[in-house]
């Protein structure tokens, strides 16, 4: 049976989740990074794209990368848990991306363009949790009209779903609208760009 793009116990709202008090209670951002290595394992194996130990080795990986603070993407871990060299990240990649992206409905698209896009630094500095949580999920928002149509992208499209969520709750709380936001998937070029102009990493 397809497994669906989120989990039936997915993160609480970034924004406003509730306490037993009555008042928010604050969310550690690195919950959507944890669920995005569940979603996103658990979309690898439904396509078979490794083994039980192969996933289970990348997880670890990036686990102890989000420990020291550092974002990382299950599909990189991966790609060098199988031994693939630099040269060779790229192809590698995309096509775990693919094999993700087949298991969503509707499949991200693939937009090769992405890398040429201005960075939205006012959407940034608006929404500035949005862009720590981006930036931990390694999905770089790459474009925003106002707060009517954003766009994130990633090679990861779990992390982009993920965040598109949250963009969609953030902009809905500040402005009282649901913005149309768009989610894309990089190559790992134009993904190692962005994520190094955006973040800084």
């Amino acid at each position: 049976m397809p497994h669906p793009p989120f989990p039936a116990t997915p993160p609480p709202p970034f924004n406003n989740p509730p306490q037993a008090g009555g008042g928010p209670r604050v969310i550690d951002p690195w919950d959507f990074a944890e669920a995005c290595l569940d979603q996103t394992s658990d979309a690898l194996h439904e396509a078979r794209a490794a083994s039980p130990a192969q996933l289970s080795q990348a997880i670890a990986i990036a686990r102890e990368s989000h420990l020291r603070g550092k974002p990382a993407d299950l599909l990189e871990a991966l790609a060098r848990v199988k031994g693939h060299a630099e040269e060779h990240l790229g192809p590698v990649i995309l096509e775990l991306g693919n094999k993700v992206a087949a298991t969503l409905s509707p499949s991200p698209s693939h937009i090769p363009f992405a890398g040429k896009l201005i960075a939205p630094s006012a959407f940034y500095d608006s929404f500035d949790q949005l862009h720590a949580l981006a930036r931990i999920l390694l999905s770089p928002v790459v474009y925003a009209e106002d707060t009517d149509s954003i766009g994130t992208a990633s090679v990861n499209p779990v992390a982009s779903l993920i965040l598109s969520e949250e963009i969609c709750n953030s902009v809905f709380k500040r402005v009282g609208i649901r913005p149309f936001v768009t989610v894309a998937r990089l190559d790992y070029e134009s993904w190692t760009f962005l994520t190094r102009k955006h973040f800084e990493l």
